[in-house]
């Protein structure tokens, strides 16, 4: 996976952590690899893949939840348990993308129009 130290990510709007060790892919091989072959996502886990404004979930074993940032770190889609073997839709605006465990944006209440912060 990815070299860099995990990150806290949050939610600033609603105030709510949306994952407390999410992993920074920001090169090709852990871009390209992403969750692929992980068994699992823990709760408070997560993935940036920056940048990005597409995602599949080729070759993964569970749902996840997508959320899609712009440069401005504001929430210009979601996607809710995307299942295994499926293309995301290309979202015009983003720069970044947070894969995180299913129910993560009911959890938290997470929106269009929010602003992260990590």
């Amino acid at each position: 996976m990815a070299n860099n130290p995990p990150v806290e990510l949050r939610n600033a709007t609603r105030g709510a952590t949306l994952a407390s060790r999410c992993r920074v892919a920001d090169s090709y091989f852990p871009r390209l690899i992403g969750l692929m072959g992980a068994k699992t996502l823990e709760a408070g886990e997560g993935l940036l893949i920056l940048p990005c404004n597409s995602i599949h979930t080729h070759f993964m074993r569970f749902p996840i939840d997508v959320v899609y940032v712009s440069r401005e770190n504001i929430v210009v889609a979601l996607d809710e348990a995307m299942a295994p073997w499926r293309f995301g839709r290309i979202r015009r605006g983003s720069r970044y993308v947070v894969e995180l465990p299913a129910g993560t944006i009911a959890a938290t209440g997470t929106e269009v129009g929010d602003t992260l912060v990590r």
